[in-house]
């Protein structure tokens, strides 16, 4: 007799990360302050039989922008039209997309920043007052034609609102709101959630595990409960907590969610200079690794959970660092610190 197939979400049709996203707001889990925020804005708008104004969502990766969208365009009953900064290249891709939009949809621009400053100003009208003005034309000839757009909801996204420009952000009238940083037990509910969508059977010590080690980021926690499921289909064995902890082990992921590199970034500065301060090229060049992307991706993590400081002499390992690494600081560091 052949084993009944399981109804997981890669045989439906749809990809994990699909299959994850929460489908209404009681399933999304944090961000209180700006759930809040988001159903008064929705209802009053509906209320009035508005559409409603134009959303700025901004904040580190993996947090939820993009679920906040899709959530949003439910809530009104919107189709929502999808793109990304990077995608549209030239004025006419703009164009294209507002023309072909119905009356109430919704469009979400991921990765805003990124978009050229000469399709910015096209935007501006866009947003302001519904209108896209087009140049026919070129030389004494040229001539604007102004068209109208009907009635849409701008929701951007970005993971630098920095590199928007000032008369971008202050069309966003409708709010722009920073994604925070979730909590453990906030993290364990969602990946309660997701194992139960996968049908991974997991007790709550290793939800919690999971939990500590993901940086505080839901796609992350997903990403490594995806692992821990797999290492412990491979190799035969139950997902408790001893094989969560194999399972991150072998992803190089230790006890506080940090990584090889983030660890190779803290031993680099004790070991070599002394605990710091440090520059950034200086830590680049010992680890043969691009100065973006130590600033970008590691510093921030490290910072955050209080295992770097930056100086305005340089990087320097905090005491707690020294401990997680098992190192001492030296006197003089522990001084300055």
């Amino acid at each position: 007799m052949s084993k009944p197939q399981e109804n997981t979400p890669e045989k439906a049709g749809r990809t994990l990360d699909q299959a994850l996203r929460p489908a209404d707001w009681r399933e999304y889990v944090g961000q209180p302050t700006i759930k809040e925020n988001l159903r008064i804005l929705l209802t009053a708008a509906k209320g009035r039989n508005h559409q409603p104004e134009h959303v700025l969502l901004y904040g580190p990766p993996g947090l939820g922008k993009t679920t906040l969208a899709h959530l949003m365009a439910k809530e009104i009953g919107a189709s929502l039209r999808s793109t990304s900064g990077p995608a549209i290249e030239r004025v006419g891709d703009l164009a294209s997309i507002l023309t072909n939009l119905s009356p109430g949809d919704v469009l979400f621009i991921d990765e805003i920043h990124r978009l050229n400053r000469t399709i910015e100003e096209v935007l501006y009208p866009a947003m302001e007052a519904g209108v896209l003005d087009i140049v026919i034309g070129k030389g004494p000839s040229a001539r604007t034609v102004q068209l109208e757009l009907p009635p849409f909801t701008l929701i951007a996204a970005t993971t630098r609102i920095s590199m928007l420009s000032a008369p971008l952000r202050s069309r966003f009238s409708g709010g722009t709101f920073r994604l925070q940083y979730y909590a453990d037990d906030e993290i364990a509910e969602i990946l309660r959630r997701s194992a139960k969508i996968l049908n991974i059977p997991i007790d709550a010590d290793s939800l919690m595990e999971i939990s500590r080690r993901s940086r505080a980021t839901p796609r992350t926690a997903n990403y490594l409960l995806k692992r821990a499921r797999d290492f412990a289909e491979v190799n035969g064995e139950s997902l408790d907590i001893r094989t969560v902890k194999k399972a991150l082990a072998l992803l190089e992921i230790d006890e506080r969610g940090l990584n090889q590199t983030d660890r190779d970034i803290l031993t680099i500065v004790v070991e070599k200079f002394g605990g710091g301060p440090v520059g950034l090229k200086t830590i680049a060049a010992a680890l043969s690794e691009e100065e973006a992307t130590i600033e970008e991706v590691n510093e921030p993590y490290l910072m955050q959970t209080g295992l770097l400081e930056r100086t305005p002499r340089g990087r320097t390992v905090t005491a707690k660092g020294h401990e997680h690494i098992g190192a001492d600081a030296p006197r003089s560091q522990s001084a300055l610190l």
